[in-house]
């Protein structure tokens, strides 16, 4: 029988928050609590509060997750932080070949991949970051870079156990822009397509579904995860055969854009 999937709701803070900004975790409580029948709900702030975060959490459905780790567990790699230290921290999961990693400390898929690995070596999830930039949107380009970067970046041996993958548009960050509910369903179709025959290593069906934005973009977010026409589309052609299917994640982040008023761009 195929297991129906289960979003996830994901909060990159980036280097955003201090100590009190623990206090917003109240609103996420119940919020997580709230919707824990429906989806998952997790945080990812910066390293310095992971700890402070996660015992917080400890006992709610609020999720959280660290933004960024070294492939390797240990060594002479200042400033850097491995995956132990964040599952040692409390975090559940880690956030890999983010866009803004890519582009400025130019990771490869190969060092992504790498780090998705280092996240289940120490028993996180790896959230796995792709997405196109303007240029290679205006280019048509979108669905030739999400494949490279799902090639390149998801490890073999990825599945709904260990990995989401979080498509988030390049474009979309910090700029009041959001892909229409139509550019989504294109690129997540293509994804599951791609994995599904093997595009990015052996065929592992994909589970979960959304779409990335900004914090003002959330809204026409779920509105995209709840769209008739996806949910058929991700439903069909023997998507649900394997059990061990990835998912793709609803990534969002709450502390970015404020104060900007979405656009859609098609």
């Amino acid at each position: 029988m195929a297991m129906p999937r289960r979003p996830l709701v994901a909060g990159n803070w980036k280097m955003n928050g201090l100590k009190s900004s623990a206090a917003e975790l109240n609103k996420l409580f119940k919020a997580a609590d709230a919707l824990s029948r429906k989806l998952d709900l997790m945080v990812c702030p910066p390293a310095t509060l992971v700890t402070t975060f996660a015992a917080l959490a400890k006992g709610s459905k609020l999720l959280i997750g660290g933004q960024d780790c070294h492939p390797e567990p240990a060594g002479a790699f200042t400033g850097d932080i491995s995956a132990e230290m964040l599952a040692d921290a409390g975090a559940s999961a880690v956030i890999v070949g983010h866009s803004e990693r890519r582009a400025s400390c130019g990771e490869t898929d190969d060092v992504v991949r790498r780090k998705a690995q280092a996240a289940w070596r120490a028993k996180l999830t790896a959230i796995v970051c792709i997405g196109e930039t303007r240029a290679e949107r205006d280019a048509r380009q979108t669905l030739d870079v999400v494949g490279r970067q799902l090639a390149g970046s998801l490890p073999d041996g990825a599945g709904a156990g260990n990995t989401v993958v979080a498509y988030e548009p390049v474009w979309a960050i910090g700029t009041g822009l959001t892909p229409t509910p139509a550019n989504v369903v294109e690129v997540h179709a293509f994804i599951r397509q791609a994995v599904r025959v093997g595009g990015a290593g052996d065929p592992r069906p994909l589970r979960r579904l959304g779409q990335a934005g900004q914090r003002q973009g959330a809204a026409h977010a779920c509105q995209c995860g709840r769209r008739p026409g996806r949910r058929r589309q991700s439903q069909g052609g023997g998507i649900h055969r394997d059990r061990k299917g990835l998912r793709l994640s609803l990534h969002l982040s709450p502390l970015a854009g404020r104060g900007r008023r979405a656009k859609r761009v098609g």
